[in-house]
């Protein structure tokens, strides 16, 4: 039995007809039927039929505020889209068509696909959820984070501690401590051609493993309402960083005013529920509570994950990054930690900053590990190139 060949032509208005929407053939002369119709249906449920505007096509949203109909809808993309295209949708729906109240309802939480922007617009509603709601919410969250902790913490554990033992390396190590690698390329000048030898003169080696705390990270992170994912990424690596007993993790959230969530680092899904997305920003504030915690400068990493947007003293600010820094601080500065990429941001502020030794640049989940351990071993950062 042959199986049946596409026509190449009829594919392309096939797709066309999916992306312009309308009415039976929308001027591409083809009619859509069965599971077409249906994935139509569910786009034109979001974005709309709409009539052609005088600046020319635009959909216009036809989804209604019916939970019911909301529900059906969500199983239905569900249904048609793969997992990342059903992520989009919804988080369109929320933007086009305020449904976020919608998910107040236990009902609607169940039937939604969680993803991190989904927490981020949940941790929003906070403030108004309803008693009944919050537990099932909880759950989303909690099921969003712990994938998240698989994804991330091997590779993040297992990253930094190589970086705490470099940085700990000893000049007069005891034999089976050797670093040999660093040591032959430290006194390659030593080199002695008639002997095709090395004579080191120095010695570079590990330090020998220790419970004893080696470095102090300091997350300071701007909780304002365009920072939602970079809050959830970095709630997520601060409780990694606290299970790590050799680094003592301080994590700080901020808009007007400053909240240390240190205490509740054991659980990601608790520091998450004690933010307050939304606000103004003050960023100077931040960095004062932070530069107050800080005991052992040279062995102090503090990063600073905003939009730089400062709603504060923006020289105080700068001059508290010019003290931690001169003080031997290691400080770092993300403009976000998301898969998204730099958001909006202050590029005054950023160059600013870069002047002072602390460029600022977005940051995907996936490179922060490395990001972190150049901190901590104090040597150039991996600053992407579209930074």
């Amino acid at each position: 039995m042959t199986a049946e060949v596409t026509d190449p032509a009829q594919e392309r208005l096939r797709r066309w007809r999916l992306v312009l929407g309308g009415d039976a053939a929308d001027g591409t002369g083809c009619e859509l039927s069965g599971r077409d119709a249906a994935m139509d249906g569910a786009l034109t449920a979001l974005y709309g039929k709409g009539e052609k505007p005088q600046g020319g096509r635009d959909r216009s949203a036809g989804l209604g505020a019916s939970a019911p109909s909301v529900a059906r809808w969500l199983g239905d993309i569900r249904t048609y889209f793969p997992s990342s295209v059903v992520q989009v949708m919804q988080h369109d729906a929320i933007d086009r068509l305020g449904l976020a109240t919608l998910l107040l309802e236990p009902e609607m939480l169940e039937a939604v696909e969680a993803d991190v922007h989904l927490v981020g617009t949940l941790l929003s509603l906070n403030k108004a959820m309803p008693e009944t709601t919050k537990e099932t919410a909880r759950a989303v969250v909690r099921k969003v984070v712990e994938d998240l902790e698989k994804r991330l913490a091997t590779r993040t554990r297992a990253t930094l501690t190589g970086a705490l033992d470099r940085s700990a390396r000893i000049n007069r190590p005891r034999h089976h401590d050797i670093d040999w690698n660093r040591t032959i390329a430290a006194n390659l000048k030593h080199y002695l051609p008639e002997y095709r030898t090395i004579v080191p003169e120095r010695l570079i080696g590990y330090g020998r493993a220790s419970q004893s705390t080696k470095k102090e990270v300091i997350l300071c992170i701007d909780q304002s309402g365009s920072m939602a994912a970079s809050v959830v990424y970095a709630s997520v690596f601060g409780a990694v960083l606290a299970s790590m007993r050799t680094i003592s993790t301080r994590l700080v959230v901020f808009d007007t005013a400053v909240v240390d969530l240190t205490d509740q680092l054991d659980d990601p899904v608790d520091v998450l529920f004690g933010t307050q997305l939304g606000g103004g920003t003050d960023i100077n504030r931040a960095l004062a509570y932070c530069q107050s915690q800080i005991t052992r400068p040279a062995e102090t990493v503090v990063v600073l994950i905003s939009d730089l947007y400062e709603g504060g003293i923006r020289d105080e600010m700068l001059k508290r990054v010019a003290a931690m820094k001169a003080s031997g601080v290691q400080f770092v500065t993300l403009l976000a930690l998301s898969d998204e990429g730099a958001p909006a941001y202050d590029r005054e502020h950023a160059a600013a900053l870069a002047a002072l030794g602390a460029p600022a640049f977005a940051c995907t989940p996936d490179l922060f590990p490395e990001v972190m351990a150049a901190a901590i071993e104090k040597r150039p950062l991996p600053i992407p190139d579209a930074a």
